[in-house]
């Protein structure tokens, strides 16, 4: 699967712009805040069908213009397709020409892999960024976890309303039995999916990362969830009612999951040093990669935004022997060079791309 040609028009800064990219590696290097990590994000919001830096789209149209278009041609081994992204009054995302319906008709045509400087400490911080990395994995190969996922956040929210309406309004409890009952359907499903890409991933993790360390250190990741099974998740929420009245949000589910990390059996957010927090995340997005490959038979695109000057020169290497076979984008302040590795170089100043 690679990205043949990327076309902006007044998206972010640049006001019309045409690139051709490598089927390997692509680095466009520049100073800040020229442009080259909205290369990547015109390529993530064509997967993904959202930006990773903002959720208001009005904020990827050109300062003064009134609206914008991304458009790419990409190859995949059984097929070639034709994305189109345009913001104005309203979004519109057309594949091949077809304006379509729904975000799920969008998922999967193009897979991706993200990494950001962000990334180094999603295994340190809240468990918020370790849901979310879960959640684009899964919803790129399996369109109806969105679906599912979306569905237990609408009733969590409407939970979380009629929870406020118990405690001021006096409105009866035995209406929560609705909900409840909508919660534990969708939050179980929810569930199956994580635990599923949890167990692939786990499959690969500590082989991937004892050659990253050359064989000095084991890592393992444990999933934790309080919605595993749609009985024992209604009989959770029954005994915490009168906490979640109280507090005036439900405080049991799918939105509280999370997975810990550890490095020689100790938790890495505790005992982890810097270096290990990026090896053991460099570790997850390449098992991701491979996941990604065993689900659909072709590696994902691989977006490395800033994230090279995070890695010393060992972790460097061990990383690109993990991703041959790999379309990569890569942004960088300073011109990086790739020893033995095709790549295409290009330089970003002011909204502007030169080979």
């Amino acid at each position: 699967m690679y990205i043949n040609k990327i076309k902006l028009k007044n998206f972010r800064n640049y006001e019309e712009q045409e690139i051709e990219l490598n089927k390997n590696i692509n680095i466009f290097y520049g100073d800040n805040a020229q442009g080259k990590t909205n290369i990547i994000e015109s390529i993530y919001l064509s997967s993904i069908g959202k930006s990773f830096r903002t959720n208001k789209d009005i904020e990827l149209v050109k300062f003064n213009e009134k609206y914008a278009q991304v458009f790419l041609e990409y190859t995949k081994t059984d097929r070639e397709g034709k994305i189109k992204y345009e913001i104005s009054d309203k979004k519109g995302i057309y594949i091949n020409g077809i304006k379509i319906k729904k975000l799920s008709e969008l998922l999967g045509n193009i897979n991706i892999v993200l990494f950001t400087p962000d990334d180094i400490n999603i295994l340190k911080e809240g468990p918020q960024a370790r849901r979310k990395f879960l959640d684009i994995m899964i919803s790129q190969l399996r369109p109806n976890y969105i679906y599912n996922l979306n569905m237990y956040m609408k009733t969590l929210d409407q939970r979380n309303n009629y929870l406020k309406q118990i405690k001021n309004e006096n409105k009866s409890e035995e209406m929560l039995e609705i909900w409840d009952e909508h919660l534990a359907e969708y939050g179980e499903k929810v569930y199956k999916y994580r635990q599923e890409f949890i167990e692939k991933i786990k499959n690969k993790i500590n082989k991937i990362h004892q050659g990253i360390t050359e064989g000095k250190e084991n890592i393992k990741i444990e999933y934790t969830s309080n919605c595993k099974e749609r009985e024992e998740y209604i009989k959770s929420l029954k005994s915490n009612r009168k906490l979640d009245i109280i507090r005036g949000y439900t405080s049991k589910g799918v939105h509280r999951d999370d997975f810990s990390t550890y490095i020689n059996d100790n938790p890495i957010n505790i005992y982890g040093s810097q270096g290990q927090n990026r090896t053991a995340v460099l570790t997850l997005k390449i098992a991701e990669l491979q996941v990604i490959f065993d689900e659909i038979g072709e590696y994902p695109i691989l977006l490395l935004d800033d994230f090279m000057s995070e890695l010393d020169e060992k972790r460097r290497k061990n990383f690109l022997q993990n991703i041959e076979n790999t379309q990569v984008i890569i942004t960088c302040t300073d011109k990086i060079e790739l020893d033995k590795k095709e790549n295409k170089v290009y330089n970003v100043k002011s909204g502007k791309i030169y080979k």
